[in-house]
C-alpha cells in the first residue's frame, strides 16, 4: 500500500503575536513555542490528523511546559465517512503540563496529562462491538530522565529512562451495575475502566570516534520496553482499548483502533499480538549505527539491528524468554520541516503458529518516528 504524510513543526512559534501581520516570516515567531500539524492517510481505509501547541515556559519563570493536542483518525470503507459501509473513528484531546526536576538531578522531568477519547464504530465487525462508541477518560503521569546527546537526532553519549502510569476511574466498583455474560458489549464498555504501565530504557554507547559529536563516530545503541495493561474488576475484564499491538513498522502510533503499535521489525504489522488482544508485551533492541552525513539539514545515518520481543493476553502467561527474534539493515534521514524517514530490511526468524508469510524477509518504512 502506499501510505502518505504531511506534516509540519515550528519550533519558535509565537501565540501573541499571532494577529500581527508584520510577524509573518511566515509565520509569527520569538517565543520559542512549538506548534505542530500532521495529516496522513494510507489509500482510502485510513486517515489521521493531529495538532499540537506546546509553551515551554509556561508562567514565564520557569521551565514547566504547557501542551495542549487534538486529533482525529478514520479507518473506513470509503472516501468519505459519510459514504462508508463501516468506520472506526477515534477522536481526542489532552493537557498536559510537564516540569523538569533538580531531584535527582538536573536530567529528571515529570509530566501530568489529562486526556479524552470518543471511540465511534458502526458496522465494524473486526471488533469486540460493530456498532457504538466509548468513552475514555484518563489522567497520565511519567517520570523520565533524559542525558543522550549531544545531538538530538543522533545521540552518542547518554541514556533516555520514561515510566508511565495511565488511570481511568474504576467505574465499576461505583456504577452499581452487575456485569454479567449476557451483558452487551457497548453497555460493558460504554466508559472504559483500565490501569496500564509502561517503562523503557534507551542507552548510547560510542565505540569509535568522538563522543561530542563533532565527527562522524560508531554508536552502539541499546533499548528495552515493557507494556502492562491491567483491569480492576475481572467481571468487566480487560479494555478493548489502549491495549498494544506488536510487530511490523509501529507506523500508525496510537491512534489505530485504539491500539497502542509497537514496532518489531521482521514480521508483518501486528502479527506478533494474540488473537484476543496484546495486553502486556516486552520487547528488546541492539543497533548499530554509523552517521553519513551529520550536516543539520539532512542528517543520514546507516543502522543494522537485533531485537526480540513477544506478546500476551494475560499476564500469568507472561514469558519473558519467549521471544519472537529478528536481525536487519536500515538508513535514516532526518530534516527539520519533515521529521525523520527511513526504511528498514528484517528477517524474522521465528515462526508464528497459525500464520504463513508473516516472518522471514520483511520490509518496513519509518515515518516521523524513531525505532
Amino acid at each position: 500500500m502506499i501510505v502518505g504524510t504531511l506534516g509540519l513543526s515550528f519550533n519558535n512559534f509565537s501565540l501573541k503575536n499571532i494577529f500581527n501581520p508584520k510577524a509573518y516570516r511566515p509565520l509569527p515567531t520569538g517565543d520559542g513555542q512549538r506548534l505542530s500539524i500532521r495529516a496522513q492517510a494510507s489509500g482510502l481505509w485510513y486517515q489521521s490528523y493531529s495538532f499540537s501547541f506546546v509553551e515551554p515556559w509556561f508562567g514565564g519563570k520557569k521551565p514547566n511546559s504547557l501542551t495542549t493536542s487534538v486529533y482525529h483518525s478514520v479507518i473506513s470503507n470509503g472516501a468519505t465517512v459519510d459514504t462508508a459501509l463501516y468506520y472506526f473513528k477515534v477522536t481526542g484531546a489532552a493537557l498536559g503540563l510537564g516540569q523538569r526536576l533538580k531531584v535527582p538531578d538536573d536530567y529528571f522531568t515529570l509530566y501530568n496529562e489529562i486526556g479524552y477519547k470518543y471511540y465511534n464504530l458502526k458496522d465494524y465487525h473486526n471488533f469486540i462491538y460493530t456498532d457504538g462508541y466509548s468513552n475514555n477518560l484518563s489522567l497520565k503521569t511519567n517520570l523520565g530522565r533524559h542525558s543522550a546527546g549531544p545531538n538530538p537526532i543522533f545521540p552518542t553519549t547518554g541514556s533516555t529512562f520514561s515510566l508511565s502510569i495511565e488511570l481511568t476511574p474504576p467505574y465499576s466498583l461505583f456504577n452499581n451495575k452487575v456485569y454479567t455474560d449476557d451483558m452487551s458489549a457497548q453497555e460493558r464498555y460504554k466508559w472504559i475502566e483500565y490501569h496500564k504501565y509502561k517503562f523503557s530504557g534507551q542507552v548510547f554507547t560510542t565505540l569509535s570516534g568522538a563522543q561530542d559529536g563533532s565527527s562522524r563516530a560508531l554508536v552502539l545503541m541499546t533499548k528495552f520496553e515493557f507494556g502492562l495493561l491491567g483491569m480492576y474488576s475481572k467481571d468487566v475484564g480487560p479494555s478493548p482499548f489502549e491495549g498494544f499491538q506488536l510487530g511490523g513498522d509501529g507506523l500508525y502510533g496510537y491512534n489505530l483502533y485504539g491500539l497502542e503499535t509497537i514496532g518489531l521489525r521482521g514480521y508483518q504489522n501486528n502479527s506478533l499480538t494474540p488473537a484476543n488482544g496484546g495486553n502486556i508485551y516486552d520487547k528488546f533492541t541492539v543497533e548499530l549505527r554509523y552517521p553519513l552525513s551529520l550536516n543539520p539539514t539532512a542528517t543520514l545515518y546507516a543502522i543494522g539491528f537485533v531485537e526480540a520481543g513477544n506478546a500476551w493476553y494475560r499476564s500469568d502467561n507472561f514469558n519473558p524468554f519467549d521471544m519472537k527474534r529478528s536481525a536487519g539493515l536500515g538508513v535514516r534521514i532526518y530534516m527539520p520541516m519533515i521529521g525523520m524517514l527511513g526504511v528498514d530490511w528484517g528477517y524474522g526468524f521465528d515462526e508464528i503458529p497459525g500464520s504463513t508469510g508473516v516472518n522471514g524477509s520483511q520490509f518496513h518504512f519509518v515515518i516521523g518516528q524513531q525505532f
